[in-house]
């Protein structure tokens, strides 16, 4: 499999370096982005955290604004964010342009509808495709976290609900919890999984946790001045279905933080520990 490294720095003695391929899940060509902390070698392979980041984001809006390196660094985890969704000139946009459909909004799902199923099956690209092609070239391990923002968040908790067996812990930063009940969701997948709602629930952790045994660790941070809470994200029913079948959720609504990258820099140090702490685990 093809890989080009597109740029590198070096950051609190690891490497942040960005890499272009060809994804054959995606039908395109795709970027993502990792960061190596200075322990990881040959020798001594290192466990990664996905990140997966929220609408009109690509690979470079958490490398380059969530402050995380210097904690990673320490703990010797190592960083991997791909793009939002597939690109290139083949790929189909919304036809207004719009945000929250389309390019950058991938939704970390699979389409099944035309013309978006060629392209957008942003899901199996996370879970089964970027990890072989990471593991097969990076000095990193099969121990897996994941974590997201936003739509991102929706993509962590989703992914990490249905493969138990391939992240041991998930945690998100402003979820959209209940895709299936707001207009982000909605517009989404009518577009991607088409009218029949039923199917829209694989990809709704609240309707997930009702028809899953979670018992992997995650952690929600929730700003309770963001602006799209109320309408959009819905932690509360995330919140109501873990403690109804017993998911080790803890949800933490944190005081006058908004939906931005200066919420995510606060406490993304908090998430690093979290994680580390099942990667580790003996």
């Amino acid at each position: 499999m093809d890989l080009t490294n597109v740029s590198q720095a070096k950051v609190y003695d690891g490497w942040h370096k960005q890499y272009q391929h060809t994804s054959s899940v995606l039908n395109c060509e795709m970027r993502f982005a990792i960061f190596l902390p200075p322990s990881a070698s040959a020798a001594n392979p290192v466990p990664v955290l996905y990140w997966l980041s929220g609408l009109t984001c690509t690979d470079e809006n958490f490398m380059q604004k969530a402050a995380a390196f210097e904690k990673a660094a320490e703990l010797g985890i190592a960083i991997v964010a791909p793009d939002t969704s597939p690109r290139g000139e083949s790929v189909p946009d919304d036809a207004e342009k719009s945000y929250d459909f389309g390019l950058g909004a991938g939704f970390y799902l699979n389409a099944t509808q035309e013309p978006w199923k060629t392209h957008y099956q942003m899901y199996s690209y996370v879970v089964e495709e970027l990890p072989q092609l990471v593991e097969a070239n990076f000095p990193v391990t099969s121990q897996r976290s994941i974590a997201g923002h936003s739509m991102g968040g929706h993509g962590a908790l989703t992914i990490g609900i249905k493969n138990p067996d391939k992240y041991v812990s998930i945690s998100a930063f402003s979820p959209i919890c209940h895709p299936t009940v707001v207009p982000w969701g909605e517009k989404a997948f009518r577009h991607y999984l088409g009218e029949d709602k039923t199917t829209w629930q694989e990809y709704d952790a609240v309707e997930l946790i009702k028809t899953h045994q979670v018992t992997t660790p995650i952690l929600v941070d929730q700003g309770d001045a963001d602006g799209f809470l109320e309408e959009q994200l819905k932690p509360e029913a995330l919140q109501h279905a873990a403690r109804e079948h017993h998911v080790p959720l803890e949800l933490r609504m944190q005081s006058g933080y908004d939906h931005s990258y200066f919420f995510i820099q606060t406490f993304i140090n908090e998430h690093l520990a979290f994680h580390a702490c099942q990667l580790f685990k003996d």
